[in-house]
């Protein structure tokens, strides 16, 4: 399995108990030593976890991100992000700028975008993407 950038969606989805996400996420700890997310995600994941008070699965996703890696944003990942947002606001179509900010990790680190949230980020030139919930 080539290195990969977990997405919010999927992410959400390994906590919920999808088989499929499961059996994937226990394939890649096979070959890679941690599961990459954005430091987006971590406040995506972080910021719905405190708006419904869930302090156990607040406590579990934090443990789980203390294990794993968390990549930043950096001036690379910004500039490919400004490259994304104006090339598809010039063209009349927008993405959303929380996902341009993820497709940017992505990109700049070389990983594969493990999303499944293929209708946004499946026009983003230069980025793989792959879905583990199917």
């Amino acid at each position: 399995m080539k290195p990969a950038l977990i997405d919010t969606d999927i992410l959400s989805m390994f906590f919920r108990g999808n088989p499929n996400v499961i059996t994937q996420f226990q394939a890649y700890l096979a070959e890679h030593r941690t599961i990459t997310f954005s430091i987006i995600t971590y406040y995506e994941i972080l910021s719905g976890l405190q708006y419904r008070d869930a302090q156990k699965q607040m406590s579990s996703f934090l443990e789980f991100a203390a294990q794993n890696t968390i990549l930043p944003l950096t001036e690379q990942t910004i500039a490919i992000s400004a490259n994304i947002y104006a090339r598809y606001r010039k063209l009349g179509t927008p993405v959303d700028d929380i996902d341009i900010l993820i497709a940017g990790v992505a990109i700049a680190n070389s990983l594969v975008l493990v999303t499944h949230n293929q209708r946004h980020f499946g026009r983003i030139e230069g980025l793989e993407i792959a879905d583990w919930s199917q």
